[in-house]
């Protein structure tokens, strides 16, 4: 009695697994991406804290790593208040 359930039942249980595979994946695709992310533009630091001209996409989030002007090395990436470079951002989350 039991393989015969197990043999009818199977192919079915098979069947409503794939279609729920199907749906979750569906909706993953069409779930909206996060657009909170808020960029600001970093730049790099002069003499005094002044702020220099060059300027990078940041974070101000700081659970992200520090945010640099080239890459993952070289000098920091400072949030421009009033020409004052002193604060440093961070890598914006992809």
């Amino acid at each position: 009695m039991k393989t015969l359930f197990f043999k009818n039942m199977l192919p079915a249980g098979v069947i409503a697994l794939a279609l729920a595979g199907a749906f979750a994946t569906t909706s993953m695709q069409s779930a909206s991406k996060k657009s909170s992310v808020s960029y600001r533009q970093g730049f790099n630091a002069l003499a005094n804290g002044k702020c220099g001209n060059i300027a990078v996409d940041c974070d101000d989030d700081p659970i992200n790593p520090l945010c640099h002007i080239s890459g993952t090395t070289g000098p920091l990436a400072y949030d421009n208040q009033s020409n004052n470079c002193v604060i440093p951002l961070y890598k914006p989350v992809n």
